[in-house]
């Protein structure tokens, strides 16, 4: 009897294992239909590589016959350069979305449907920062995707990417979400949802849909060591790519909130230092003269835990709370300063276009000499900055860091910093910030506010 209840529950296993695994083919064929296939031919001039070109000389000059006569000039020749990504359709009149290095520089783009049906294309607008794009075609009763909430999203769920990974044209993997609201570097726009779903050079642009057949995200990079799919792989929720649509549809361009400050992530140690029950936040680095915060009353110091009645988790938080706010509006801002909470009232700025800042050199003095240097005991060389440096980066006193070792070399403490302030108490001189610091007993943490180039951050520094 034993042995056929053994028998029984073998057989049974496989059965129960199979049922319980989704079954994407119905989701497959009612969606498949929506994703399209997005080729690009970009064209480029260059010379002719390898072959001597003729200088430019005037006709009057004696060599100008010679380099005529026996070295051509051909002059520039073109190129072109080809490049392939997904998209989907999101409206049965032709507007697609896809990621904004899918179509970027493009001179044509060419969308193929499942049907083998192709339509030139045009592109709406862009948007770097978050990396989406909005592009048309001409067509009426297209196939149309049905969007999710990316929201209700769980770590674990079960999600389906189709796109075209290295041109092989609706393409089906599957995986499962890995982690939410991930931040990239130099990405700070946007929540992106990580997956473990196989994503190659081609499936860029295209959708990620639950198990409902419901777009959730876009996707839109991976991280790799080699170039190919490793099981790390990063969409952009269709939340976020729907708002940057709509306002791409609207006036062909995106316009997000700036309030004018420079912030940090809260440690445990600066937590500590700044009477944090937990490390949550964003905490006020600097602040930009004459912007919204600065006019809000908003100190370099403070502890910035909601934005818009919405908790300010991380100091990643922040930016995509700020941006997302439409520039004119007024928001309420709670902050910690002094180990006490207070609310300010701000106007939102717009955030200008991408631009670069360029950084200044800290010079040393005169002559490239340091001058008059002072031997901490908290392992670091310091030195008063010079009338020259302090007028050419605008501040009023601080010191300089020449050297750094020991425990402020393990603090994040480097050469060329400037310490201006200890716990929010500005310093001016060498001598100040020695009595600043012999107030505090061993193993206390306290926050360094540093200047680093053009910007400022706080370090905590525990006294060893």
């Amino acid at each position: 009897m034993l042995r056929k209840f053994v028998l029984f529950m073998l057989v049974l296993l496989p059965v129960t294992a199979a049922a319980q695994l989704p079954d994407f083919t119905e989701l497959v064929e009612k969606q498949g239909p929506t994703v399209v296939n997005i080729s690009t031919t970009q064209t480029t001039r260059s010379p002719l590589g390898g072959l001597p070109q003729a200088p430019q000389l005037q006709e009057d000059d004696p060599f100008y016959e010679f380099f005529r006569r026996f070295i051509p000039n051909p002059g520039p020749r073109e190129f072109q350069s080809n490049s392939l990504g997904s998209g989907f359709i999101i409206s049965g009149d032709g507007y697609i979305l896809t990621n904004a290095h899918v179509v970027e520089a493009a001179d044509e783009i060419t969308v193929k449907l499942t049907d083998k049906r192709e339509f030139k294309a045009k592109v709406i607008g862009s948007d770097r920062r978050t990396d989406v794009a909005l592009i048309k075609i001409e067509g009426s009763s297209l196939p149309t995707v049905r969007f999710g909430d990316p929201n209700r999203l769980k770590v674990g769920e079960w999600v389906v990417a189709i796109g075209s990974p290295f041109g092989f044209e609706n393409s089906v993997t599957a995986g499962i979400v890995s982690a939410k609201g991930r931040s990239l570097p130099q990405e700070n726009f946007v929540p992106f949802i990580q997956t473990d779903v196989a994503v190659n050079p081609g499936n860029s642009g295209g959708p990620l849909f639950n198990l409902r057949g419901e777009v959730v995200g876009i996707n839109s990079q991976i991280y790799s060591r080699t170039g190919g799919f490793m099981g790390l792989s990063f969409a952009i929720p269709i939340d976020v790519a729907n708002d940057i649509a709509s306002q791409l549809k609207t006036t062909g361009k995106v316009t997000r909130g700036r309030i004018g400050v420079v912030i940090q992530p809260v440690t445990k140690e600066l937590a500590e230092s700044f009477g944090l029950p937990k490390p949550s936040g964003a905490l006020v680095s600097s602040v930009e003269k004459g912007s919204p915060a600065d006019k809000a009353g908003i100190e370099a110091g403070d502890v910035i835990l909601k934005f818009d009645g919405k908790n300010v988790n991380s100091s990643e938080d922040l930016p995509r709370l700020v941006g997302a706010t439409r520039p004119g509006a007024k928001t309420a801002v709670q902050l910690m300063r002094n180990k006490a909470t207070r609310d300010v009232a701000l106007v939102v700025g717009e955030m200008p276009a991408e631009a670069r800042t360029a950084q200044r050199a800290l010079r040393r003095g005169p002559g490239g000499k340091p001058p008059a240097e002072s031997v901490s005991r908290f392992g670091m060389t310091l030195s008063e900055p010079t009338a020259e440096q302090r007028n050419q980066l605008k501040i009023a006193g601080g010191v300089l860091v020449e050297d750094a070792q020991g425990a402020a070399a393990r603090a994040g403490i480097r050469r060329g910093d400037i310490i201006l302030a200890v716990n929010n108490q500005d310093v001016k001189t060498l001598e100040q910030f020695e009595q600043l610091m012999g107030k505090f007993e061993k193993a206390q943490v306290v926050a360094l506010l540093v200047r680093r180039g053009p910007n400022a951050l706080y370090i905590p520094f525990r006294i060893e």
